[in-house]
C-alpha cells in the first residue's frame, strides 16, 4: 500500500495501514467496527467547537463543490478547491495548528459566481433565516480578517476567551469565565470532577450558565448516535471491565455527570488485559486557552503485542525510573500505582485525533486519578511507521543535519529512539511526579499546556540516554540515544520553524514545548559550548558538542520544570514560556523557510482513515467485517459529511 496519498498548501494526506486486521477473530472485528462508527459520529462536534460558523461554511462550500456548474479548470476553482480541502483538514476555518484563519486563496467576487452557478433547492437553512442572510455573514466570516482570526489566542495581554474564536463560551470575558470556575472549584474535595469540560460557558440576561452536552442537552443529535453505536459494541467487549466502562460511558453521555466520567476513566486505565481499546469523549483541553472545556475526539485500537513488550518493560520498571528522577525528592512519587503502557495499531480515527493524529496518549488527564489509580499510555506504532516510510529520501535530513555522522545515526537508530522517547514521554513521563497538597493546576493557566508537555518530554530525553536503557534491552547502545538528542535539538532550533508564518510567533503547545526545550539548554550550556550553531555553505545547523553535559542539562530543566507543575508556580512558567519558547528568530526562520522551499515538502501531514463494511448473513447476524483503502481526501470528507452530519449547520 502507497503510504502518500497528496499534497495541498502545506498539508500531505498519508494512509495508515491496519496490519494483521484481517487475522483478528470475528468478535474482535466486530467490536472495532462498532467502536469505530462510534468514533465517526461525533464530528459534528468538534467543528462546533472549533466555531460558531464551521458547519455552515462546510455545508456552503460542500454544496458548491458538488454542484458547480461552471469551469472547473480555472485557477480560481483549483483555489477554491484547496481552500475547502484545507478546511475539512482542520476541522474549520482556521489552521489546525497555528490556530489562524485559513485565507481563503480567491475573492469575495469568485464566490458569488460559484454560489450563483451552483444549485440550492434542496439546501437547508437555519430555522428563520433567510439564504442571502446566511451567505453574507459567511461571506463576512471567510473574508474580514478581523472576524473569528484566531481559534486559540495564548497571547497573555489579551482578554484569552474574547480574543480567541472557538465555541467554547458566548458573550462570556476571561474574568467572568476563571471566577466562575474557581466559584465551583472552591467547595469540593480531593476528588474534583473536571468542572466545564463537557459544557459551553454563555452570558444570558446577565447570568452565566453551562450548556451541558448531553443527550437532551447541547450536541444531543450526535451523542444519540454515539450511544446507539457504544450500545451495540458492548455485546462484543473482550471482558467484564470493558463492557462495566462502556455502560457507565453511555450513562455519563446520558446524564452529563462529571462524576460518571472519572468512574469510566478509571475503570478504563485499570483494564489492561484487553487486545482492543478505544477512546471516545471530551477529553484534551488544547483547544480552550483556560485549559477547561474538552474537544471531543476517539480513537479505536488495538494491541501490538510484539512492539509492547518495549512498553512493558518500561512499566515494569516505573518505580525505578521515579526514584532516579533528577526532581526534587520531595515532588517524586513514593508509590508508582497503575502505570500500564502498550504500543498499539490504530483502527479508527475520529474528531480532534482526524485527519492530524497524535503518535500517543497518556490518559486520563485528571491529576488525582493519575496519582491514585494510575494511568494507560500508548504508543501509536503504524501511525509512526507511516510517517517514517514517508520520511525515507526526502531530502529533509540531508538538508538540515550538520555531519554525515549525524545523518548515518538517524538512519539507523532514528526510528527506534523517536519510538522510545515517545514510550517514555507518554508511558512515564505524563505519570511521574506529584502535586503538592492543596494545589490546583489551572493556576498555571494558559501556560499549563505548554510546561506539562514540557515536562514529558525532559523525562524522556533525560532517561533515553541513561545506562539503564540498556540494561533492559531497550537501546543497544548510546548512539541511539544521540540520534533522539540530534534530532530534537534539529527540530525545537531548526526545522519546526517550517510550520510558522514569517513574522509570526510560536502559538501551538508542543511547539512551545520543544523551542523551550532547545533554546533553554541551549543558553545554559554556553558557557561549556555544550551546543552551537554552526554555518556551514551560508546554512545554519545545530551541533552537539557534549552529549553526556547536554543529559545534565535536560535533568536540570526537568527539575525546574517539576517544581513549577507542583507549586504551581505560575509567575515562573511565565517567565520560561514567555523567555524561550513564544519568539522566533527572524533571520534564522527566513533561512529555514528558504531552504525548506527547495524541497517541494508539505510541513503537516494526516492521515485517511480506511474504510470497514459489516457483512451479514441473510438473517443479519454479522459474519465478517472487511476493510478497504482505495477511497481518496475527497470522497471520504463528503461521506463523513452525508452520512455523519447530524447536526444542524447552526447548534
Amino acid at each position: 500500500m502507497d503510504v502518500f496519498v497528496e499534497k495541498f498548501a502545506d498539508l500531505k494526506i498519508l494512509r495508515y495501514s491496519v496490519p494483521e486486521f484481517e487475522n483478528l477473530n470475528l468478535q474482535k472485528k466486530i467490536y472495532i467496527y462498532y467502536l469505530s462508527q462510534a468514533a465517526l459520529c461525533g464530528r459534528d462536534i468538534l467543528w462546533d467547537q472549533n466555531n460558531l460558523n464551521n458547519l455552515a461554511i462546510r455545508s456552503v462550500l460542500e454544496n458548491i463543490l458538488k454542484t458547480f456548474k461552471g469551469n472547473r479548470e480555472t485557477p480560481e476553482f483549483k483555489q477554491f478547491e484547496i481552500y475547502l480541502k484545507r478546511v475539512w483538514f482542520s476541522n474549520g476555518i482556521h489552521h489546525h495548528y497555528s490556530t489562524e484563519k485559513i485565507p481563503a486563496g480567491f475573492s469575495e467576487t469568485y464566490l458569488d459566481k460559484l454560489i450563483s452557478s451552483s444549485k440550492w433547492w434542496s439546501f437547508k437553512t437555519p430555522s428563520g433565516m433567510k439564504f442571502k442572510s446566511l451567505i453574507a455573514e459567511i461571506k463576512e466570516v471567510i473574508f474580514n480578517p478581523e472576524r473569528e482570526s484566531k481559534r486559540v489566542n495564548l497571547d497573555s495581554e489579551k482578554d484569552l476567551i474574547v480574543s480567541s474564536s472557538n465555541n467554547y463560551y458566548q458573550n462570556v470575558s476571561q474574568s467572568e469565565a476563571e471566577s466562575f470556575y474557581a466559584d465551583l472549584k472552591a467547595s469540593v474535595g480531593e476528588e474534583p470532577v473536571s468542572f466545564g469540560l463537557n459544557s459551553t460557558l454563555v452570558k444570558e440576561d446577565g447570568r452565566l450558565i453551562e450548556k451541558i452536552w448531553k443527550l437532551d442537552g447541547k450536541y444531543g443529535k450526535v451523542i444519540e448516535q454515539i450511544v446507539f453505536w457504544l450500545k451495540k459494541s458492548v455485546e462484543f467487549a473482550e471482558n467484564d471491565l470493558q463492557k462495566k466502562y462502556i455502560e457507565t460511558l453511555i450513562q455519563y453521555y446520558i446524564t452529563g455527570d462529571l462524576a460518571l466520567f472519572d468512574q469510566y476513566s478509571i475503570d478504563w486505565a485499570k483494564e489492561v488485559n484487553g487486545e482492543v481499546d478505544f477512546i471516545n469523549g471530551f477529553i484534551e483541553v488544547y483547544g480552550d486557552p483556560l485549559g477547561i472545556k474538552g474537544s471531543w475526539e476517539s480513537l479505536v485500537n488495538y494491541k501490538d503485542k510484539e512492539a509492547t513488550k518495549r512498553a512493558i518493560i518500561l512499566s515494569e520498571n516505573a518505580q525505578w525510573f521515579e526514584d532516579h528522577s533528577p526532581v526534587n525528592p520531595e515532588y517524586r512519587k513514593p508509590e508508582v500505582k497503575g502505570v500500564s503502557a502498550k504500543v498499539i495499531n490504530v483502527a479508527m480515527l475520529g474528531g480532534d485525533c482526524y485527519p492530524a493524529t497524535p503518535i500517543g496518549i497518556n490518559l486520563p488527564n485528571s491529576e488525582w486519578i493519575r496519582e491514585r489509580y494510575g494511568s494507560k499510555s500508548v504508543t501509536i506504532e503504524n501511525i509512526t511507521q507511516a510517517y517514517f516510510l514517508d520520511s525515507m529520501n526526502n531530502g529533509m535530513l540531508e538538508e538540515f543535519a550538520g555531519s554525515l555522522e549525524e545523518i548515518e545515526r538517524a538512519k539507523q537508530y532514528g526510528y527506534l529512539a523517536g519510538n522510545l522517547h515517545t514510550d517514555l514521554h507518554e508511558c512515564l513521563g505524563h505519570g511521574s511526579g506529584k502535586v503538592k497538597e492543596g494545589v490546583n493546576l489551572d493556576i498555571l493557566k494558559n501556560y499549563y499546556s505548554t510546561i506539562e508537555e514540557t515536562r514529558a518530554d525532559l523525562f524522556a530525553l533525560y532517561y533515553i540516554m541513561d545506562e539503564q536503557m540498556i540494561k533492559l534491552g531497550l537501546i543497544p547502545s548510546i548512539e541511539a540515544a544521540k540520534a533522539e538528542f540530534d534530532s530534537y535539538l534539529r527540530n525545537g532550533l531548526l526545522t519546526q520553524l517550517t510550520r510558522i508564518e514569517p513574522g509570526k510567533d510560536i502559538e501551538e503547545s508542543h511547539m512551545r514545548n520543544r523551542q523551550l526545550i532547545a533554546r533553554w539548554v541551549y543558553e545554559a550550556g554556553k558557557s561549556k559550548n555544550v551546543v552551537e550553531f554552526v554555518r556551514s555553505n551560508d546554512k545554519t545547523f545545530v551541533r552537539i558538542n557534549d552529549y553526556q553535559e547536554l543529559r545534565k542539562l535536560f535533568g536540570q530543566l526537568l527539575k525546574e520544570v517539576q517544581r513549577i507543575k507542583s507549586e504551581g508556580d505560575l509567575e515562573a512558567a511565565r517567565n520560561l514560556v514567555e523567555n524561550y519558547a513564544v519568539k522566533v528568530d527572524r533571520q534564522l526562520h527566513e533561512e529555514i523557510l528558504q531552504r525548506f522551499k527547495k524541497l517541494d515538502m508539505a510541513p503537516y501531514s494526516g492521515f485517511l482513515n480506511p474504510v470497514y463494511e459489516l457483512k451479514t448473513w441473510p438473517c443479519g447476524t454479522p459474519n465478517d467485517v472487511l476493510i478497504s483503502y482505495d477511497e481518496d481526501f475527497t470522497s471520504q470528507m463528503l461521506r463523513y459529511s452525508k452520512d455523519f452530519g447530524f447536526l444542524p449547520i447552526t447548534e
